[in-house]
């Protein structure tokens, strides 16, 4: 199959290591395509919720195949988010064609690109940590409600709905916190000259232009796949939101789980690294160590 060329891909909030995420339907899109490089804006893996007794054969192979792509040479931007916070300190780290970095700043056809995931305007975020955790593990717990729900609904014939979407457009206050979150972020875009500013964190895609004091800007969101299973790309000098439940070929593409080799961690990290066309110094007492963690 013929892949689809794009120039630049922006994923956020993924939440691998969640049972909200739909890694089967990201590795679909992934492989229906052919990057020229990729921005992970944050929240890929969900280390507030990591659990040992849930990493599906299907996140594993989310990682792979990002991997693979660094050992092709693709530029991957690593953008941490609140999420997966703790990569924070590995700012500035470059691995091949991995780079970890805080924020981006790209020119892009003569135009400035301001690309960070965003948990930083968010006021939870920065006084009440402990509520923003409570918060996430109460949106997985709504996540799989729905699912059941879903599954309900369409055996008797009914369509999908989105609990969490029902929850989010019904509440004033979270209606009015995406509002001031666009409009603080395309605000300070704009003292600082940027044509284009990219978030993630709110799970809300979206293109629009948000006319400030110091000048327009096209603020845009990669969304999420958790719920809307979308992404940022740009192509032919044009930005346009991806939507998985609209590609028809992504969703036809095969993906053949009984395939994958079980693999201890230890092994899982040797085939991580041999892939990356390295070779691992550590010595044997230190990889038990890693192993048994």
């Amino acid at each position: 199959m013929a892949k689809r060329e794009v120039d630049i891909v922006v994923l956020s909030d993924i939440h691998l290591g969640t049972y909200g995420c739909h890694a089967k339907e990201l590795l679909q899109y992934l492989k229906s395509i052919k990057p020229k490089a990729v921005v992970l804006n944050g929240d890929i893996i969900d280390i507030w919720q990591f659990s040992k007794r849930y990493w599906p054969t299907t996140h594993m192979m989310v990682v792979k195949h990002l991997v693979g792509l660094i050992a092709k040479e693709v530029p991957v931007y690593y953008i941490p988010g609140n999420h997966d916070e703790m990569l924070r300190r590995f700012k500035d780290f470059q691995l091949g064609s991995l780079k970890i970095t805080n924020k981006l700043s790209l020119k892009i056809d003569g135009s400035n690109v301001w690309i960070f995931h965003g948990d930083v305007f968010d006021v939870v975020m920065q006084h009440s940590k402990w509520l923003a955790k409570l918060g996430a593990i109460g949106y997985d717990t709504l996540i799989l409600i729905n699912r059941f729900v879903n599954f309900i609904s369409e055996k008797l014939g009914s369509g999908k709905v989105s609990l969490s979407k029902k929850i989010k457009n019904g509440v004033k206050g979270a209606v009015k916190f995406i509002n001031k979150f666009e409009a603080t972020v395309c605000e300070i875009a704009a003292e600082n000259k940027y044509k284009y500013v990219i978030c993630g964190h709110i799970h809300q895609p979206e293109i629009r232009t948000v006319v400030t004091e110091n000048g327009a800007v096209i603020y845009m969101n990669s969304g999420d796949w958790i719920e809307n299973l979308t992404a940022l790309e740009y192509n032919d000098g044009k930005w346009g939101i991806y939507k998985y439940m609209d590609d028809a070929v992504a969703q036809a593409i095969d993906i053949n789980k009984k395939k994958q080799p079980k693999e201890t961690p230890k092994q899982l990290m040797a085939t991580l690294m041999q892939e990356l066309n390295m070779k691992t110094n550590l010595p044997d007492s230190q990889t038990d160590n890693s192993e048994a963690a």
